[in-house]
């Protein structure tokens, strides 16, 4: 198991990627753009407070199979809107779900919430959206302070003021042959940030004496559910919290299958983000399967991508939060000088 050429989801032959970043309003989106034909789709949502966009048709045993681009957008719900312009875009290049004359491009959407950062009433909109597939392209894929992961932050178990800059990040695995599994992700977690490899705490709230609080352990002791204003600073934190991503491969796969590699996905995201999935957060996952691989896929092999899937995930999320930069007073992992 091997990272490939640019270690990034546009490893996956016809996977391309585009930003749409304003830095002034720390707002942004990313859209991922499917082959032509478009790719079997999945969702695997387990957060409880997300912000989605058409995922009951990614569900095993609704009638459309292939979606044609999924968007990762920053502005909460207003920045479904951006969704518009990825649509317009593929509009106009002929590709969608047809009937007759009639196409009708599928695209996904989840958002994070990011409006206490920078402007509240700046979000991504259709023309946002649209620029952002204008931008897209198949080669190495920008990271950290970017597109949907401009105005993300992480480490907020003990309010905003001790956090860190999320951002958004990308990895990819060769499982040979040919066969390839990529992830990427838009990193605005309320817990921790973690190498499942080591156990190192990458980034977490901030001590004043250097350092990171752990915030499983602090979520642990008794005094912490106590009312208070470091409580109420958590609370408020945690419900401005929501990672989103996805993991796509080139198997071919059903879409049962590409349902259960969306759920593989959420896996990695526990890996590297303690605690995920908590009741702030809307952590989404989607999946693709674009299905250029030759090969066939069995149980044992469903099993490796998987595998990948949940791993992959793993380290776009480490990706996102090492390669962004400080912003909106929010500093960076990478600034402590640690």
């Amino acid at each position: 198991m091997t990272t490939t050429s640019n270690n990034a989801i546009t490893d996956i032959p016809g996977i391309r990627v585009g930003h749409y970043t304003d830095l002034g309003a720390v707002k942004g989106c990313t859209v991922i753009l499917c082959p032509p034909e478009g790719a079997v789709g999945g969702v695997d949502v387990r957060g409880t407070a997300p912000g989605t966009r058409e995922t009951d048709l990614l569900r095993p045993g609704q009638l459309v199979e292939r979606v044609h681009a999924v968007l990762l957008t920053g502005g909460s719900a207003y920045g479904l809107d951006a969704a518009g312009g990825v649509m317009r875009y593929l509009e106009e290049q002929g590709i969608g779900f047809r009937m007759g004359d009639i196409v009708v491009p599928i695209v996904p959407a989840a958002v994070i919430f990011d409006l206490r950062l920078g402007s509240a009433k700046v979000r991504p909109g259709p023309e946002e959206g649209y620029k952002a597939c204008l931008a897209a392209t198949g080669g190495p894929i920008a990271e950290g302070t970017v597109g949907a992961g401009t105005g993300a932050t992480v480490a907020k178990t003990l309010g905003g003021d001790r956090s860190l800059k999320g951002g958004l990040g990308t990895a990819s695995i060769h499982l040979g042959d040919g066969l390839v599994v990529g992830a990427i992700a838009v990193v605005n977690a309320v817990g921790d940030i973690v190498d499942p490899e080591t156990g190192r705490i990458v980034a977490g709230p901030r001590r004043e004496e250097g350092g990171f609080f752990n915030s499983i352990e602090l979520s642990l002791q008794p005094g912490f559910a106590r009312p208070g204003r470091r409580q109420a600073q958590a609370q408020e934190a945690g419900r401005t919290a929501t990672t989103i991503g996805l993991v796509a491969t080139n198997a071919g796969l059903s879409k049962e299958q590409v349902n259960k590699m969306a759920e593989r996905g959420q896996d990695g995201m526990a890996l590297a983000i303690r605690p995920a999935h908590t009741t702030g957060d809307g952590d989404t996952v989607f999946a693709l399967a674009t299905g250029g691989w030759s090969g066939t896929v069995d149980r044992g092999q469903l099993q490796r991508i998987s595998n990948a899937a949940a791993y992959a995930m793993a380290r776009a999320i480490i990706r996102g939060v090492t390669q962004a930069t400080g912003l909106g007073g929010v500093p960076a992992v990478g600034e402590l000088g640690r």
